[in-house]
């Protein structure tokens, strides 16, 4: 089964999303902020994450920028799913490595699950990792 990690901090959002990639087959974890959300990717080594970009505590580019710099962390899959325009997003995600930019309201659930889905298809070995300990 597929693993998909949901960072945003909206929780109404959030559990929208959990709770469609559930119907769809995938398991889900979801942190509500980045300090958090490293915290969960290190620990279920997803296959995706879906990772908004304006968070508390620790906001979305911080998050990748610190997920890149780890060993595990490297090649796991990104998409942005955001609501801040295209002018406004931090310059550092190109370097960053990320799938793409997802405008939350442009976009029903369904075609969000569509884009992952097509993602998780273009991953050709998938690698299955094992649970990193927290330190």
């Amino acid at each position: 089964m597929k693993k998909i990690a949901i960072i945003e901090d909206d929780q109404a959002i959030s559990q929208m999303y959990r709770m469609k990639f559930e119907n769809d087959g995938y398991e889900v974890e979801t942190a509500e902020n980045g300090k958090l959300g490293l915290e969960l990717v290190k620990k279920m080594m997803p296959d995706i994450i879906l990772l908004d970009i304006m968070m508390p505590e620790m906001n979305g580019d911080e998050m990748l920028a610190k997920l890149r710099e780890e060993t595990w962390g490297k090649n796991i899959k990104v998409l942005v799913l955001t609501n801040i325009g295209e002018q406004e997003l931090p310059k550092s995600l190109g370097a960053l490595d990320v799938l793409g930019i997802i405008m939350k309201a442009e976009l029903t659930p369904k075609q969000v699950s569509i884009r992952v889905k097509s993602e998780l298809e273009k991953i050709k070995n998938s690698v299955s990792y094992n649970a990193v300990e927290i330190e």
